[in-house]
């Protein structure tokens, strides 16, 4: 019996998908803990790019059976077309894709929300990508919330009513301009639902703990990344779940104790989307260079994504907090053809020189302070072995390996599924 964890390390968009598929043939169970649809995981293999929005990344292999969890957020109308876009590929949804009762229920009215919410923000927002989630956990926590569970149950429907007619007083307070039809909105809704009933729902917890009686093997798969925890993330910029190591026991019903490997995703460098502090974030041209070659675009929003040079602070404050086993590198390959590549290794902060990740990391309180590399040249993407990289990237990871004190096992030169180097 094994349960592992993986988990992105930075503000997101780190690989994650590609490596769970990489990883997903070793495992019988793959779940997601937390999250919403707005959180986009690309695979691609066989000349085909894929984003998964809500269901995990094992739906590809023939013999995984794929759980979300009662930490996700699912919003039946993404997830129905999310379902329809995978029929092509000849996958046997019904017997592949179970979901956990207690997973809450993104409804029409929680998008509108977040946007009402977000507009009346107005320079102040903090960068929502408008797809109800935030509303959605909001109700999670303040006990108003609809679960997956509550399909099953004859008075649905008057719950539904009940809930939504509260979230329209509630947009009312916002006082903002948003135009919608909700009565369209609903009947999407309601269609969506009914594709919902086709899946089987499960007590996830229960299911989960006699797979591990039986001896499966599990591995736990989180959305978006550590620095976006609504806890430990760079608060308020962040998301509105515990995107960390312990959000998987929460997430699944899975005791501590039971994690062996946490598996940590990281770029070789750093994006970001929407709002929020970045201390290594570059405005010249290497930045732009980065964005361009790096394909650095949002894979559910199209959002072009901030970048900069890898943060080695904010990188062993994630390690630290999740309790990293396990390190893999992605787009090693993105850096290729820079002469010089920067490291930031500690921070300016408040008049003195810090190495541990501060409360507050606004611009007006840090300044990074970066170690020089020499650059490679090589084009990475065609290579399959460690003894192939260029001697100045091997320097780049033996770097990183000895400040986090946690080794790199994976190194990534491309998005395809083969082209992943173990170590």
């Amino acid at each position: 019996m094994t349960v592992d964890l993986l988990l992105g390390l930075q503000w997101g968009d780190e690989g994650k998908g590609k490596i769970v598929d990489v990883l997903t043939s070793n495992y019988d169970i793959i779940a997601r803990f937390q999250g919403g649809p707005n959180a986009g995981h690309t695979l691609e293999f066989d000349g085909i790019k894929h984003v998964l929005r809500t269901i995990p990344s094992g739906i590809f292999h023939k013999k995984a059976v794929n759980i979300i969890g009662n930490g996700v957020v699912i919003d039946p109308v993404v997830f129905q077309k999310e379902i329809e876009g995978l029929q092509k590929f000849d996958i046997d949804i019904k017997s592949k894709l179970i979901i956990s009762r207690k997973a809450h229920l993104i409804l029409p009215t929680h998008r509108l929300l977040d946007a009402a919410s977000e507009a009346a923000k107005g320079k102040a927002k903090i960068g929502s990508t408008l797809k109800g989630i935030g509303p959605t956990y909001m109700d999670k926590t303040g006990r108003n919330g609809l679960r997956v569970g509550d399909i099953e149950l004859e008075d649905f429907a008057d719950r539904y009513r009940a809930l939504a007619d509260k979230h329209e007083e509630m947009i009312k307070f916002y006082d903002v301009a948003i135009q919608y039809n909700l009565a369209e909105m609903e009947t999407e809704f309601f269609e969506a639902i009914e594709e919902l009933k086709k899946l089987d729902f499960i007590d996830s917890e229960e299911y989960l703990h006699q797979a591990q009686k039986a001896g499966k093997s599990i591995l736990c798969e989180g959305a978006q990344g550590s620095l976006l925890d609504v806890d430990f993330g760079t608060y308020p910029f962040v998301t509105s779940s515990n995107t960390t190591a312990a959000g998987a026991c929460t997430g699944l019903g899975i005791a501590p104790n039971k994690i062996k490997e946490v598996y940590g995703i990281f770029k070789a460098y750093v994006t970001r989307v929407g709002s929020g502090p970045f201390p290594t974030e570059l405005f010249d041209e290497d930045g732009a260079t980065m964005a361009r070659i790096g394909n650095e675009f949002g894979s559910v929003t199209g959002r072009q994504r901030r970048c900069g040079w890898l943060d080695l602070v904010a990188l062993k404050y994630a390690v630290q907090v999740n309790g990293v086993t396990q390190l893999m590198m992605m787009k090693g390959d993105v850096l290729s053809g820079f002469k010089t590549l920067k490291v930031c290794t500690a921070y300016e902060y408040k008049g003195e020189e810090i190495t541990h990740f501060p409360y507050n990391i606004e611009p007006e309180n840090v300044t990074p302070v970066y170690q020089e590399f020499k650059g490679w040249a090589q084009d990475l993407t065609g290579m399959t072995t460690y003894e192939e990289l260029p001697k100045e990237l091997k320097e780049y990871i033996e770097f990183i390996e000895k400040e986090v004190e946690v080794p790199i096992k994976i190194v990534s030169v491309g998005p395809d599924r083969k082209q992943t180097i173990l170590k």
